[in-house]
């Protein structure tokens, strides 16, 4: 009987993924004693300093299974969600490659949002009420009968920006006519939470949640929260602890976390991978904003750099389906991440220019590349988000302030990053 994947030291390792998730995640891969080759598809020019990068989109399903059964991938880790929602897991288990992440249908607890609705309504996981609509009069009528400010979604992915929280009945109706009025997917309509909004993450094997780790997100664009929503624009871990404690994460883990992963595994689609509960700590206790079936961007960049255990062995055991084999420590320092943008973002940008600065970073403070590409041994901007700063300290304050000298440190044209992130007071 061949050795275990946990026993060999040997392993060449597929990353799909091309964000500063996926460098985070490669930055953490390559310290395994387990791995030998790791492989990232597409990557960025983050992950080609310390990986091979393959010229494979992470949505092209078919042409990463050739890859990984061709190349004699030992294992798969998926970080975005668009190939866990067309199911590049389950394809790679019917070719014999162990992954890491949901199938598809596990992978519905984010790719529908009314789906992950009314899984919570029928098990009592506390959330927003809401209604869905897939016809935009009758959307309408409903929204111009409600309170405001309101909430309106996209039942489906849009990278982390297809929600609205809306101050008036005009606004929601105009995100009601974007999304609907050309016949497009169905939208949810959902009553506003006021509190502290948190990311938490559990590693899941299918029955059983890992010890978890919370962060917190800033999705607006600009300052104080203003304009549209991005795919996030800075992170810090942990909240403090007036939000996040021990009372908080069992009640968490009681009321949230073990009801849904029961859930899905009584429909038949036990979920593997990590668990994204973006929640609202409310004064009635935390609701459930939304669920995701990956890692959250930036809280990558701030959660996985306190991991102190071996990534690539948890990741494994995730897979395998025993978590609980899995040794999983965290550290118990602050970590702040400033993501650097594209002049225009999340609308229309321009990319192509070139980044200086990268090699200035004071001590413990990493880089992590997203929207960037090498060029004739250059690094260009090549997205929105370019690149996310973190910074570790002994307290947020700290950790705050190095992530900020990081930041201003990189210069390339039509660059912009929010001022105010971990400004906790």
């Amino acid at each position: 009987m061949p050795p275990s994947l946990l026993e060999r030291s040997d392993l060449t390792v597929l990353l799909v993924g091309s964000g500063g998730r996926e460098h985070a995640f490669a930055t953490r891969l390559v310290e395994s004693p387990r791995l030998d080759t790791l492989l990232v598809a597409p990557g960025n020019a983050g992950t080609a300093g310390i990986a091979t990068n393959v010229s494979i989109d992470a949505d092209d399903v078919d042409a990463l299974v050739a890859y990984s059964v061709e190349s004699g991938v030992d294992f798969v880790v998926v970080g975005p969600e668009v190939p866990l929602a067309a199911g590049l897991v389950d394809r790679l288990d019917s070719a014999g490659v162990l992954a890491f992440g949901p199938t598809a249908a596990a992978a519905r607890i984010e790719s529908s949002k009314r789906f992950a609705k009314e899984l919570m309504q029928e098990h009592g996981v506390p959330t927003a009420s809401m209604m869905s609509f897939t016809d935009f009069e009758t959307a309408s009528e409903y929204v111009m009968a409600q309170e405001t400010p309101i909430v309106v979604k996209v039942d489906g992915l849009l990278a982390g920006k297809g929600v609205v929280v809306a101050s008036d009945h005009e606004e929601a109706v105009r995100a009601l006519r974007e999304w609907l009025g050309q016949g497009g997917s169905g939208v949810l309509v959902e009553e506003f939470m006021a509190g502290q909004e948190i990311s938490v993450f559990a590693f899941v094997d299918g029955e059983r949640v890992s010890s978890m780790i919370a962060a917190c997100d800033y999705k607006p664009v600009g300052d104080g929260n203003v304009g549209p929503n991005t795919g996030g624009m800075g992170s810090y871990s942990p909240p403090v602890s007036a939000v996040w404690n021990p009372e908080m994460d069992s009640r968490i883990r009681r009321e949230i976390m073990e009801p849904v992963v029961a859930a899905l595994a009584s429909k038949g689609s036990p979920f593997r991978g990590i668990l994204y509960a973006g929640l609202m700590i409310t004064v009635d206790g935390p609701k459930v904003v939304e669920f995701n079936s990956r890692l959250g961007d930036p809280e990558a960049q701030v959660v996985l750099p306190r991991l102190k255990s071996d990534l690539l062995g948890v990741l494994i055991c995730v897979a395998q389906g025993d978590v609980s084999a899995a040794s999983l420590e965290w550290d118990d320092q602050s970590h702040v991440a400033v993501v650097l943008a594209s002049e225009g973002y999340p609308g229309k940008y321009a990319t192509g220019f070139p980044i200086d600065g990268l090699d200035e970073m004071p001590p413990g403070v990493t880089v992590y590349h997203a929207g960037t590409r090498l060029e004739d041994g250059a690094v260009l901007t090549d997205g929105g988000r370019v690149l996310a700063v973190s910074a570790p300290g002994g307290t947020l304050q700290e950790a705050r302030l190095r992530a900020y000298d990081g930041a201003a440190r990189i210069r390339f044209s039509d660059s912009f990053y929010r001022g105010d992130i971990a400004l906790v007071r």
